[in-house]
């Protein structure tokens, strides 16, 4: 099969930063799926991982954790789905990825994808919507479909506009009956937010809990940060309720002082959607059920599809080019791009 893959540690602007690469056809496993990839889509963790790689290793490694696809074959213990699903999925970080024509997948993290969107619109989806989910529902703590619950509470989504916060409104305004104050520094990001149903939108460049007690909001009863966890930190300790809940999904590079929550008695919890398929969880096909729920409100017209931009097809120089993207940190919703080998 074809793959767009790293074969060594270059920089975007290298030509063979990404090389198109022949490599075997991968075998499915007892419990798993060889998905015909249709489109991918293109998340921090993907220029994450590219940058991790060390100088010294050679051997090519297929990044993209993010797809839709259709069914070609399936593992001899499957029962979730035949040839022919059309199905999407994040997959698993420590497994290879997405850019290629085939990818090996465990059914327990793949749902069939919403019928009512094109396999691009679909691939924009499941790594945000994992991220967004466990964040409100595994991590805070909200019940999905409760509206009573938030009747009267507050959400704050720090980056609302990027991939995970765009989803993570969405689930909000639909699941609970939170108020849901996302956060934004353009007009254009702002508008997006307020696209995908916030309540109210507030600048993060700015003093942002000066900017919610205008609003009415001296503290919030949950956070959930989708970026600059460390820049943030002092001024979320700030905003948060007493006995409230933090969660937030973007690696620190010095570790937050969780001190400053002990007064409040608060809570912070780590969100990682490659937890579950990494370490083979019990609760695994929970991945499975989420993504097949987010299907059902997609095709009921409550939940829409976060793309914002079609990069075109899979290829060496526009991986390359979504990768810049990725890193230049202003993307509004999903990238994505298709593939047509």
């Amino acid at each position: 099969m074809k793959a767009v893959a790293i074969t060594r540690k270059l920089p975007l602007d290298h030509p063979d930063c990404f090389e198109l690469i022949e490599v075997p056809d991968p075998v499915p496993g007892p419990r798993e799926l060889l998905v015909r990839v249709k489109a991918v889509a293109v998340n921090p963790v993907d220029y994450k991982q590219r940058l991790a790689r060390k100088p010294e290793e050679t051997a090519p490694r297929i990044l993209g954790w993010d797809a839709s696809g259709i069914v070609e074959t399936v593992g001899s213990d499957v029962t979730l789905f035949r040839p022919g699903d059309e199905v999407y999925y994040a997959g698993d970080v420590t497994r290879p990825g997405s850019n290629a024509e085939l990818q090996v997948v465990d059914e327990r993290i793949v749902a069939k994808k919403p019928g009512s969107l094109s396999f691009a619109e679909a691939a924009a989806l499941p790594l945000t919507t994992i991220t967004a989910w466990e964040c409100l529902f595994d991590r805070l703590g909200l019940t999905p479909g409760n509206l009573e619950e938030g009747k009267g509470k507050s959400l704050l989504i720090l980056s609302g506009a990027g991939g995970v916060g765009s989803i993570a409104i969405q689930l909000a305004t639909v699941l609970t009956g939170f108020t849901v104050i996302a956060t934004a520094s353009r007009p254009e990001s702002t508008a997006w937010c307020r696209r995908m149903g916030a309540h109210h939108v507030i600048d993060h460049s700015s003093d942002w809990p000066a900017e919610l007690a205008k609003l009415g909001f001296p503290t919030v009863d949950f956070i959930a940060c989708f970026a600059d966890t460390t820049g943030h930190w002092k001024r979320m300790a700030q905003a948060i309720m007493p006995q409230g809940k933090i969660t937030a999904i973007v690696e620190s590079p010095e570790v937050p002082d969780i001190g400053l929550l002990k007064s409040k008695s608060a809570t912070f919890a780590w969100e990682f959607m490659f937890t579950r398929p990494m370490f083979q969880t019990p609760d695994m096909i929970a991945q499975h059920e989420l993504l097949h729920e987010v299907a059902t409100l997609v095709d009921a017209g409550r939940i829409l599809s976060t793309l914002s931009h079609n990069a075109g097809q899979l290829a060496p120089a526009s991986l390359a080019n979504a990768h810049r993207d990725q890193e230049n940190g202003t993307m509004i919703g999903k990238q994505v791009l298709e593939v047509a080998w």
